[in-house]
This record gives C-alpha cells, sequence and structure tokens, in this order.
C-alpha cells in the first residue's frame, strides 16, 4: 500500500491517548491521537495475517505505525496451549511514533491460552475482546484456568467484550458449502472486520488481497469475505459496541513523497536489489533457510527480472561459497543467515578477508546460544561479528536502526564491500525483519552510484621493463586491490587462503610480509570513510547542558528515543547518539564521549558495545541490558536512563 503525505512537524513523545467525542447516528466516534492493539490467538488461528491486514489498510490510511509480530518457535505447538500463542502488536497513530507500544488499549483474544499469554501486558481499563466459544472447561484447564476469567471477576478491572466468535463465523457462512472446521477457519476474518469498524479502517484493501489470495478457490474467497463483512456489520449493529474510533492521518508526521509499509526484511531486500543496480552488477544470493532471515531468500527469488539469481543451498558453508564464488566472478555477492550460520560460515568469511572481495554476510540476530530463541529477538552477536574467525580478520560492521532503515544499511554495506574489497556483516535482528513500519520510497535519482571499475590490463612495470597485473597492488586511497573478473586476458592470478605476497600475490611465508598484510588488511578497515556520529543534544548552548549520553545501535533506536522524549517532555536533559557503523567506529565518537560525565548503553544483550567502547575509548560506560527476546519498552528504558542520570 502507498499513500501521500505532506510536510512534517515535530512531534513530542508518545504520550497519553487523547480523545475528542464526536455523535455520528446512534453511535458516537471518539477520536485519538494513538491506538494500541493486540491480536493473541492460536498459531493456527491466522493472527499474524490478521495483523498484517489491519496494518496494511492502517498504512493506506496514512497514519503513522510500528508492528511486533510474535511467532511461536514450535512449528505446531499443542493447540490451546501456552507455547502455541502467536500475537501481532500494532502502534498507530496521527503523529510521529517510534515503537510497537509498551501495553496493548485493546486484547483481542481468541482462547484462554492467548488471554493467559498476554494478560501480563494489559494495563488496567484496557478492552478485552474474547472469543467466548473456546472457553470451554478442558481449554481453561489446559492453561491453568481453574474457573473461567470471564466469570470469577479476574477481569473487573477491565472493559471486556464477550464474542461468540466461533459461533457468529459458522452462522454467517452456513450458506456456503462448508464444513463446520472450514467455516471455523474464517474467524480471524470476523475479528478483522470488527475492529476495522471499531477503528473505521479502509476495507477495500483487504477485500481484494481475500479475492487474489484465494483466487483459484472462489468459495474460500467468498467466505472469507463474508466473515469479514459480517464482522464489520456486528460491530455496527450490536449494543455491546456503543462506540468507534477514529485516528486521524499523520499528515504532518513525514516529509512529502510516496509512502508503503514495510518490513526490515523487505526492506533489506529492495536494498540489496537497488544496490546491484546501482552498481551496474548483477546480485547473487548464495542461502540456506534459517529463521528470521529466510524471508529475504524469498523475496528476492522473486526479482529475476532485474537480474538476481538465487540459490538455496544444502547448508550454510555451501552458501557462502557459493556466494563467495559469485564475488570472484563479478557479481554482487550476498549470503543471508542469523547467529548459529555465521559460526558456521566464519572460515569462509576469513577467506573472504584474504582474497579481498566484496561480500556481504547478512546476519538477522536471533536469541542464542546455539539454536537459542529461533522467533525472538536478541543483539547478542556483535562480538561474534568483530572477533569470530581466526586469526586478524577484521570485517566492516554495519546495523539498521529501524525496519525502514534496513534499506540504507543495505545501500551503505554494499558501498562499503565494494569500493574496499572486503567482506562486510550487517546486523538486523528479529525486531527489525518482521517489524514494519512507513518506508518512503526513494528517487532513482538519490541514490548512491556504486559502479565499481573491473581491472582490464596489467597494473605494474617489473624492473625489466615488463608489463604484468598484479592482484594484490593497492588503491593508494581505499587500500583495495584490484578485481579481476576471471576470463580477463592477462589477469590470470592466484587465489586461496595461504598468505599472499603484497603485491604480486604469489603463496608467501615471509614473517615480515605477513605482518605487513596483516597490518595494511586492518589499515583498509580503519580508513573506511563513515560519516560523523550525528547527536541529538537540545541542551548545546543552553544553561542546562545535559551531562548524561544514552548512545545504542542497531534496532533499540526506537525505544531510546521514545525513552528520551519522555525525559525531555519531563524537563530532564540528556542527549543520544545512535551508531549505524560499528567497525571502524566514526571518527568523531571520542571526541563525543569526551563530552558526557556519564554514558549509558542499551542492549539486548549483556553489554557488548559497552565492552568495545570502554576498551577502545577507556569510558566508564554504564550497560542496561536486556536479554528476553522482546524489545525494550520506553517506559522501562525512561526509568532506567533517569536513575541513571540521577545515580
Amino acid at each position: 500500500m502507498t499513500s501521500q503525505v505532506s510536510s512534517p512537524t515535530e512531534q513530542a513523545d508518545e504520550a497519553l491517548v487523547g480523545e475528542q467525542r464526536k455523535p455520528v447516528g446512534t453511535k458516537d466516534v471518539r477520536r485519538l491521537d494513538r491506538v494500541i492493539i493486540r491480536f493473541a490467538g492460536d498459531s493456527g488461528d491466522g493472527m499474524q495475517l490478521t495483523g498484517d491486514r489491519f496494518t496494511s489498510e492502517t498504512a493506506s490510511f496514512g497514519n503513522d505505525l510500528s508492528t511486533l509480530p510474535n511467532f511461536p518457535a514450535e512449528i505446531r505447538a499443542p493447540a490451546g496451549t501456552l507455547p502455541g500463542v502467536s500475537s501481532f502488536q500494532l502502534h498507530f497513530a496521527d503523529h510521529d511514533i517510534l515503537t510497537p507500544g509498551d501495553a496493548p488499549n485493546v486484547l483481542v483474544a481468541m482462547n484462554p491460552a492467548a488471554l493467559k499469554a498476554n494478560m501480563a501486558d494489559v494495563p488496567r481499563g484496557a478492552e478485552i475482546i474474547v472469543n467466548t466459544d473456546e472457553f470451554t472447561k478442558r481449554a481453561m484447564q489446559k492453561v491453568g484456568y481453574a474457573t473461567s476469567p470471564l466469570e470469577d471477576g479476574s477481569l473487573d478491572g477491565y472493559s471486556v467484550h464477550p464474542v461468540p466468535l466461533t459461533t457468529m463465523t459458522v452462522e454467517a457462512l452456513k450458506e456456503f458449502d462448508l464444513s463446520r472446521k472450514e467455516a471455523e477457519r474464517s474467524k480471524n476474518m470476523f475479528a478483522l472486520g470488527l475492529l476495522s469498524w471499531m477503528y473505521n479502517r479502509p476495507t477495500e484493501g483487504t477485500e481484494k488481497f481475500l479475492a487474489a489470495k484465494f483466487a483459484k478457490k472462489p468459495q474460500i474467497a467468498a467466505a472469507n469475505l463474508a466473515a469479514f463483512r459480517a464482522g464489520w456489520n456486528f460491530g455496527e449493529t450490536t449494543e455491546d459496541f456503543a462506540v468507534s474510533y477514529e485516528v486521524a492521518p499523520a499528515a504532518q508526521t513525514f516529509p512529502t513523497g510516496t509512502y508503503r509499509n514495510i518490513s526490515g526484511n523487505l526492506a533489506l531486500s529492495y536494498g540489496l536489489v537497488a544496490a546491484s543496480r546501482q552498481a551496474d552488477l548483477p546480485l547473487y544470493l548464495g542461502s540456506y533457510p534459517i529463521t528470521p532471515a529466510s524471508d529475504i531468500l524469498h523475496e528476492l527469488s522473486r526479482h529475476k527480472n532485474f537480474g538476481v539469481r538465487t540459490f538455496q543451498a544444502e547448508d550454510e558453508i555451501a552458501g557462502i561459497g557459493a556466494a563467495l564464488g559469485a564475488a570472484f566472478g563479478g557479481s554482487l555477492a550476498v549470503t543471508t543467515t542469523s547467529g548459529p550460520g555465521v559460526a558456521l560460515k566464519s572460515e569462509t568469511i576469513g577467506l573472504a578477508v584474504s582474497l579481498e572481495l566484496p561480500l556481504l554476510v547478512i546476519d538477522i540476530q536471533r536469541g542464542g546460544p546455539s539454536t537459542g530463541l529461533p522467533t525472538k529477538t536478541e543483539q547478542a552477536d556483535l562480538l561474534q561479528a568483530m572477533y569470530g574467525r581466526n586469526g586478524e580478520a577484521p570485517v566492516p560492521i554495519v546495523a539498521p536502526m529501524t525496519p525502514a532503515d534496513c534499506f540504507d544499511a543495505a545501500m551503505e554495506a554494499a558501498r562499503i564491500a565494494l569500493a574496499y574489497r572486503t567482506p562486510v556483516l550487517l546486523l538486523s535482528d528479529g525486531y527489525l525483519a518482521n517489524g514494519s513500519e512507513p518506508w518512503r520510497v526513494p528517487e532513482v535519482d538519490e541514490l548512491p552510484d556504486l559502479r565499481v571499475q573491473f581491472a582490464q590490463g596489467p597494473n605494474h612495470t617489473l624492473d625489466d621493463g615488463t608489463e604484468v597485473f598484479w592482484p594484490y597492488k593497492r588503491d593508494p586511497q581505499t587500500l583495495a586491490r584490484p578485481w579481476a573478473v576471471p576470463g580477463t586476458p592477462g589477469l590470470e592470478h592466484r587465489i586461496g587462503g595461504i598468505e599472499k605476497q603484497d603485491g604480486s600475490g604469489n603463496i608467501s611465508y615471509d614473517p615480515a610480509n605477513h605482518e605487513f598484510m596483516v597490518r595494511t588488511r586492518q589499515a583498509k578497515i580503519d580508513g573506511i570513510d563513515v560519516p560523523d556520529l550525528d547527536v541529538d543534544d537540545p541542551t548545546v548552548g543552553t544553561d542546562e547542558a545535559a551531562d548524561t549520553l544514552v548512545l545504542g545501535w542497531g534496532s533499540t533506536y526506537g525505544p531510546i528515543t521514545a525513552a528520551v522524549r519522555r525525559l525531555r517532555a519531563a524537563g530532564v536533559p540528556i542527549a543520544q547518539a545512535h551508531l549505524r557503523h560499528l567497525n571502524p567506529f566514526p571518527h568523531n565518537l571520542a571526541e563525543v564521549l569526551g563530552r558526557y560525565d556519564k554514558v549509558v548503553i542499551p542492549e539486548m544483550n549483556l553489554g557488548q558495545l559497552a565492552t568495545l567502547i570502554r576498551a577502545k575509548y577507556l569510558v566508564d560506560a554504564h550497560s542496561y541490558n536486556q536479554v528476553n527476546g522482546m524489545p525494550f519498552k520506553a517506559e522501562q528504558l525512561a526509568t532506567a536512563l533517569k536513575e541513571a542520570i540521577d545515580g
């Protein structure tokens, strides 16, 4: 979905929900500035599809939004159990927002397990829509309810809407030639219709989506459409929902342009395609499926018309081996994985360091160690990316900040890889990969020129006057070696993992040469041109200057920024900076760190960036950490930052 919006005004903190009431007919419409909705149910209830459709319609309406899909790790956990609960949280607003929200204003619970698994996050006074048909004695006992929470008073502090979703869906579809089980599968569309009515969401996109998705099964398409409309009509006619809500488009939030809703993995895929076009090189992906990176393989396989070739290898090692071969052959080469796959790819990454060929290694981080938490997010691969190879094998590291920023991060990683002839590690994570937000589609002339010049002939003259090709003769500015495509006459040269002689590329065991090559490869990485670190500090030049800097990297950008906004709204002076380049660090980082008495580094690990900052800059950075598989909450971070400031 795309939409046009106009120029921005700066918004304050994602503060409290405000509302204005406007009567329309027999029901009221209340205007809100933001809403947080969470759909939750069994992993077979279609909650991700429901949330995705609600998000798409919200994006087309023009709201700012942020999402948090939360998948069970089991492929198919037993129905109705706590491990099988799947949820999708959406935060949308009429102003600039940064996170999926700390706590839902509305919880849609499709069964007892969904209710129990999510109640800890639901604040008093929130609305809870429950599918009463699923609250059988057996289903409640399965998750530890001794009595029905719908009847024992435990939900008295909430606005509960009991709705027999399953029964009403089956009744709405009785004219279709479907079994009861088949009809029940459409209850998520009934719920989507109801919530679409409650929040005045557009419906045309969902109706077109259902027609397209089930084009080969017109009866199923018609049944889902009927369930969707029945949910809408139920909201319109029932007395239980006396109010609907309206969240105006975020018309003043974004620069003028064409926008669409995009997830991190999709933005990353588009960034890779755009980079290959800007470099005028074919894109090659050698990959092995792994959660949460597989979507990139799926998406890129759809774009053969852009010269993209995808290879699903039999394992991680084969995937990166094929990608490195493609890099040798002159392609923009990529391999995608998560932390366990990076471990398997480490030897070939080291080979790419030795060969000095451009290669993008994309790590969509997840909870570890080992297979860990496949569907949960974490930032714990930073030290692995920095040091996880034998020998001195330095690799540049780039980390996107938001789902939409994954596009720009992919472009930046490609720029570095191509200009400096080096593998580059891009560290996204499950939160960014699956989350989504509005993205302004860039104009082609806004994209950087990434074209490279392949070696065409001899580049060195021997003492006897003979002109030869030296594969390790370096560019004096970038220290990059020439990129010689196989088959170019006169450019034959050796490749392999054994140390090369400087210049000629011959095998060398000379100690002095090895030290020179090790230091040269390190100098090449240290010399990469990266932008200076921007610092957001409104107290500069004022009487009450901030003495605390909160420094982050990667996906913590949204929660950190939301927390900083809350503190500033309360009159607390605080500065913020966020790192995209983690190796090398921006050249002004030492100067930035030196301006502040306190440096706080929130991370979804046990302090990996803080360790690097302390070691390199001798700064006593305060580390604030979380490794529970979920992103930070803004209120939680705001409290921690205030304590650090006061401490």
